[in-house]
């Protein structure tokens, strides 16, 4: 009898780690450091972030976080972010830094408008080396509108 339910509550333990979603906040995305480096490709200096330990220990886990949806699209280039802040303060426009913005793979394209304040969902990737794209990147993602 021992057996068994030592056997349940192992596969209860495995299951809901295996699927449980991490909440963060924008706080734990700024356990990071930024230097100024040199891109020849560009002929411009770049800010390459030094993730700290508790942002490393989100790498490749699935994630939520909460901020306001971003579209940068243009014809069949999706881009979206999702940001610490409305537009008209985020780090492209109003001077924030690059640990306040998310870039966003979604699975389908999204519906929603810039300044929404969305849930996203997804697995997190740290990016340190290409400027093309941000340093936090959440990959087949999933939202959901979050009223105020």
């Amino acid at each position: 009898m021992y057996k068994m339910f030592f056997l349940f509550m192992v596969t209860i333990s495995v299951q809901s780690n295996l699927f449980s979603q991490h909440k963060m906040t924008w706080n734990d995305l700024t356990d990071v450091t930024f230097n100024k480096v040199y891109s020849a490709a560009y002929d411009d200096f770049f800010l390459k972030p030094t993730f700290g330990s508790s942002v490393k220990s989100y790498r490749g886990v699935l994630i939520r976080v909460k901020g306001y949806f971003l579209d940068f699209s243009t014809g069949e280039d999706q881009f979206h972010l999702l940001s610490k802040n409305p537009m008209s303060s985020c780090f492209f426009c109003g001077g924030a830094g690059p640990e306040t913005i998310i870039e966003v793979v979604y699975k389908q394209k999204p519906n929603f408008k810039t300044d929404q304040i969305v849930e996203v969902t997804g697995i997190l990737e740290l990016n340190t080396d290409d400027v093309d794209h941000c340093n936090y990147i959440i990959k087949e993602a999933t939202s959901k509108l979050i009223n105020k």
